[in-house]
């Protein structure tokens, strides 16, 4: 665990600017799906990133397996290898459309992380499968509690995400984020992962139900985590308390980019609900050409145009 600084020293930005447009696309993750699979993909990131980890696979190697994956979906959704290699594709071209798709988001990410992830996808590893502990379903239906701000009413803005999702975005963001701060990606991954072990069995009720439940909500969300820490093996559990022991301040590297990742998430999940309902028909039709170029596009202005639709 490192408690290096941003390489602009601590002075300079809190946060790299340029990654704005792609943390903005990467929290889509949690909003998609497809026929067949169970919850979005970042709630199955979340549970293949733990049978990994439980499977013994080192969490350096699922910290960076798992960003990669997700980088790749963020263009290319759940068109991942495993549906290019059942539709025929070999392995050499699964492996092209990924980079393929990694590349298309990734300009602006760190040269070495991003080679470091490129080369993820050109040699996927296959992890052993292990047990995946039983907070991860817990946390899967876990929805977050929305905005609350004691004293007033909360604000629910629908369909909430769960805490597996939120788990998942933040610990590939902290991948993204960690060598600006010079932080061990490892350590924040696993740290991020296990954040919200308490919200396995304890229900969301924000900051509100926090500062309501005053000299409780420590004893019960160190009683709730236990159990959550009391699913993993010796090893695990060690690197997973040792993780966790980032999570209380920005005094480290792997704080700093911890909080910064937990940050920019929970902001972004309320920004994408402003986003859509700000969303106007020129942006979909001019900017986003909803009615694309094709043989038949002249044929469907000339309906949009009689039908004076929108």
């Amino acid at each position: 665990m490192s408690d290096g600084v941003p390489a602009t020293g601590a002075s300079g930005p809190a946060a790299p600017a340029e990654l704005r447009d792609l943390l903005v696309e990467m929290n889509d993750l949690k909003r998609v799906r497809s026929a067949g699979r169970v919850g979005s993909i970042a709630e199955r990131l979340f549970a293949q990133g733990w049978s990994a980890l439980t499977g013994g696979a080192p969490a350096e190697d699922v910290a960076l397996d798992v960003a990669a994956t997700a980088l790749a979906a963020t263009r290319l959704c759940d068109l991942d290898a495993a549906f290019l290699a059942a539709a025929g594709l070999p392995d050499e071209a699964v492996s092209s459309v990924l980079v393929e798709g990694f590349d298309s988001v990734t300009t602006a990410l760190d040269p070495h992380l991003r080679d470091a992830l490129r080369d993820r996808l050109r040699h996927r590893a296959e992890h052993p499968q292990g047990t995946v502990p039983g907070f991860v379903a817990s946390l899967a239906q876990q929805p977050r509690a929305g905005v609350t701000c004691p004293g007033r009413p909360r604000i629910l803005l629908e369909p909430p995400e769960n805490h597996a999702e939120h788990c998942l975005v933040v610990a590939v963001y902290g991948v993204v984020l960690s060598p600006f701060y010079r932080a061990d990606p490892a350590t924040v991954f696993l740290a991020a992962m296990a954040h919200h072990f308490h919200n396995a069995a304890m229900p969301d009720a924000g900051f509100t139900g926090e500062m309501l439940l005053g000299d409780h909500l420590g004893p019960i969300m160190a009683r709730t985590t236990q159990w959550a820490l009391d699913e993993l093996d010796g090893p695990l559990r060690e690197s997973v308390e040792r993780a966790r022991a980032v999570l209380p301040d920005d005094a480290t590297a792997e704080g700093r980019a911890f909080h910064a990742a937990d940050c920019i998430d929970r902001v972004l999940q309320i920004a994408q609900h402003l986003r859509a309902a700000s969303l106007t028909m020129g942006t979909v039709l001019d900017e986003m050409e909803l009615v694309h170029a094709g043989p038949v596009k002249g044929f469907h202005d000339r309906v949009l145009a009689d039908m004076r639709i929108p």
